[in-house]
């Protein structure tokens, strides 16, 4: 299977790239995996819902021309369906059954995803219902992805 990260912006934190490097390392022997980063758009304090509108379809727009055709697009949304990693697990294990060879995780900017993404997607997937700096999810997410496949391997890890 082929995993891709879509997301906004680029890390700035040594931390957050050392830790994306060893899930992306530990993920190799499960999945390709592909992490491609969009430019963000700088958001100033004094931003107003008009504005923070137009951020979020620029940046959409950039994460559009990235989806692939044929791959099922996984946003990561707030509003979205919310599992335990077992249940996770089993999602990526039953897209795989079904057929699909490519799934594309995507994680908006600071404020979020546009809503034409929003419509792209096949599934939502919130985390939580509290808010996470972005460039976290990265590592949250590849973590999580990682669990799956140990889990759908019976693999000990995840306990």
């Amino acid at each position: 299977m082929k995993i891709t990260i879509l997301c906004v912006g680029k890390l700035k934190e040594k931390y957050f790239t050392l830790a994306m490097d060893e899930y992306s390392k530990r993920l190799s022997r499960y999945c390709k995996l592909e992490i491609i980063e969009v430019a963000d758009e700088k958001t100033p304090d004094s931003a107003g819902e008009v504005l923070e509108n137009q951020i979020k379809k620029t940046e959409g727009e950039r994460i559009l021309k990235y989806i692939k055709e044929g791959s099922y697009v996984i946003a990561l949304a707030i509003e979205g369906s919310m599992f335990s990693s077992e249940q996770l697990a089993e999602k990526i294990e039953q897209l795989g059954i079904n057929g699909e060879s490519h799934l594309t995780f995507i994680i908006g900017g600071s404020l979020g995803l546009s809503p034409d993404v929003l419509v792209r997607a096949d599934f939502k997937l919130s985390f939580s219902k509290m808010t996470f700096p972005h460039q976290l999810m990265r590592v949250i997410l590849l973590e999580q992805i990682y669990r799956s496949y140990r889990i759908n391997t019976n693999q000990p890890y995840h306990k």
